[in-house]
């Protein structure tokens, strides 16, 4: 899968940008401020409906304008995919390939991407929410199925905490809620144990070839170990759930553990051991998403070389699969041809215009 071309209107500081990035991968060059990032956050909102930096959609127009526009171009193996994403006065709306979608399913997975940050370091340092959120994302992107049991899931669990808030003591108005919570939330917990079972397999392969030395696991920590005891977690739960009035049981309380030799990476690793395990989440999840829809990602790597040094910089150029197309910002304004063994597609950005160098 490859973008061919991106289109963006009064989105962030984007006023009108047009870019057309190369097949394998791409090196945009920028000062800070210039638009690398929302060019970035552009391709994701239209690809997974979100910002991965706000959950306020109107704090992504540009300043004094009604709305914003994102259109994306991609190639599949097999066919052309077009995203058009519309956001104006609260209004949002999406096409894919002409066709106006309302559902979410129908928008996920139409264009496969992953973004990597620096501020995915929180998905190591921070906390069980935000491994929760991840989760979510990745694999609603790829399991239907998955998508369509956390939106189920998160339905009944505000019906239940709307009972617990108005301290409803008749069982029956539980059981029924509880009932769903149950059946969708073993979907859950059984895809997110799949899920993460091949992660960490991708995930320690990847950090041996970027870290060397200590090895990475990661594992499935759900807030109730056994999916067919979800039901009976809830009875039980309820009378310290109406003293609290929220349901303290359930997959939304489920963590992801990460641990670099042998000890919790949230707790004990450094800032550049948490900074590799985050990226190398994101290494892991390309296989996965190849695994799964049948080609790799367009991977986003953004101020990604600024975090690592000079060795680990080329050992992340090495790891990323030949086929995946890459594209990579930099602060840099300088080029250095071959710099990480690489030759790469290499444009300048500048107040959100994008022009090849």
């Amino acid at each position: 899968m490859r973008l061919i071309r991106v289109a963006c209107r009064d989105f962030r500081c984007l006023a009108e940008t047009a870019f057309e990035p190369a097949p394998g991968t791409t090196l945009l060059r920028g000062a800070n401020a210039q638009g690398k990032t929302s060019l970035f956050e552009a391709v994701l909102f239209a690809a997974v409906t979100k910002s991965h930096r706000t959950n306020q959609d109107a704090e992504l127009v540009r300043h004094g304008c009604p709305g914003f526009h994102v259109r994306l171009d991609a190639l599949r193996a097999d066919r052309e995919v077009t995203i058009d994403a519309r956001w104006r006065e609260g209004i949002k709306r999406f096409q894919v390939n002409g066709v106006p979608q309302t559902r979410l399913s129908d928008i996920l997975g139409k264009i496969h991407v992953v973004l990597f940050c620096p501020e995915d370091a929180e998905l190591v340092r921070g906390g069980a929410a935000i491994r929760r959120r991840f989760l979510d994302m990745e694999i609603s992107q790829v399991s239907p199925p998955y998508l369509n049991a956390l939106q189920q899931y998160r339905q009944a669990l505000r019906q239940r905490n709307e009972l617990l808030r108005r301290q409803e003591s008749d069982p029956a108005m539980f059981d029924v809620w509880e009932a769903q919570l149950a059946r969708d939330g073993a979907t859950l917990m059984r895809e997110r144990e799949a899920y993460i079972q091949e992660l960490a397999r991708h995930g320690a392969d990847a950090y041996a070839r970027l870290a060397e030395q200590e090895p990475l696991a990661l594992a499935y920590r759900p807030d109730v170990p056994d999916p067919d005891q979800l039901a009976a977690a809830l009875v039980k739960a309820r009378d310290t759930d109406l003293k609290r009035a929220a349901t303290t049981r359930g997959p939304h309380r489920d963590d992801l553990d990460i641990h670099i030799a042998d000890k919790s990476a949230r707790l004990f690793a450094s800032q550049g051991q948490q900074k590799t395990a985050a990226l190398v989440l994101k290494l892991a999840e390309l296989e996965l998403v190849k695994a799964r829809a049948g080609e790799y990602p367009v991977l986003m790597l953004d101020e990604v070389l600024a975090e690592l040094d000079e060795a680990r910089a080329r050992r992340l150029v090495a790891a990323i699969p030949r086929e995946t197309q890459c594209l990579v910002t930099t602060t840099e304004l300088e080029p250095r041809p071959g710099r990480f063994g690489a030759d790469w597609a290499e444009f300048r950005i500048e107040r959100g215009t994008v022009q090849a160098i």
